[in-house]
């Protein structure tokens, strides 16, 4: 019962630093895109991380984190693409460091293309 709840809290410790790291990448990065992708993979395995935790910690819960787990893979990459796609076409500007707007390129490919 002791080492669950050390092994259950440690987890639950490693995700709680990652969301942590997170929230410093946002503060830190340049552009509202490097923050969306910043903010959105460390948050996402500091959620899977806590919340695995918490599911050592009380075993009872696993069948609704299971659930809780699924949904953040599969929303929290949806949704910031969603969002930096919607940045990009109402132009919200790069950073003065990035090297290659790649989706630029694209665009300006099919653009050519159609012509």
């Amino acid at each position: 019962m002791l080492d669950l709840q050390l092994v259950g809290s440690i987890i639950t410790l490693i995700g709680s630093l990652f969301l942590l790291l997170g929230a410093v990448g946002v503060l830190r990065m340049p552009d509202v895109y490097n923050r969306m992708q910043t903010g959105t993979k460390a948050t996402t395995l500091g959620t899977i991380l806590f919340l695995s935790g918490m599911a050592v910690l009380n075993p009872s819960w696993t069948g609704k984190i299971v659930l809780l787990i699924g949904f953040i893979i599969y929303t929290n990459p949806v949704s910031s693409h969603a969002l930096a796609r919607a940045s990009h076409y109402f132009g919200i500007p790069l950073s003065d460091k990035t090297v290659k707007d790649s989706l630029k390129d694209e665009e300006s490919g099919l653009e050519k293309e159609v012509s």
